[in-house]
């Protein structure tokens, strides 16, 4: 089998899996929602700024997490905005998964 039928194969595979398909519904009932988009974007902001600012000052704000952490109380009360969060995080797991597998796979030549 060709290495790019094997990749369009996982590609399908990861489509169809519930994972991915439970993340599209979740990303598709936040489409119908602007302000609830909004919210959880703001969010993913804050927590982009938050991330970004340890790295490079080794350092947490202290404002920034709490309200980065307000932010996310407020938002998983909400049931959509908590499907969303799970789904996503359930669809990363699977994408880090492969990425490792594939990883390790090559790990020799990439020393």
């Amino acid at each position: 089998m060709n290495i790019y039928d094997t990749a369009n194969k996982l590609a399908q595979e990861i489509k169809q899996s519930e994972e991915y398909v439970n993340y599209k519904m979740a990303k598709e009932t936040l489409n119908m929602k602007p302000e609830l988009k909004q919210k959880i974007q703001e969010f993913e902001e804050n927590r982009y700024e938050a991330q970004i600012e340890v790295m490079q000052t080794g350092k947490n704000n202290e404002e920034k997490t709490k309200r980065m952490q307000n932010l996310y109380i407020e938002l998983i009360e909400n049931d959509d905005a908590k499907r969303f969060f799970e789904a996503e995080t359930k669809f990363n797991i699977i994408l880090a998964d492969v990425n490792k597998i594939i990883g390790d796979a090559v790990m020799d030549v990439l020393r």
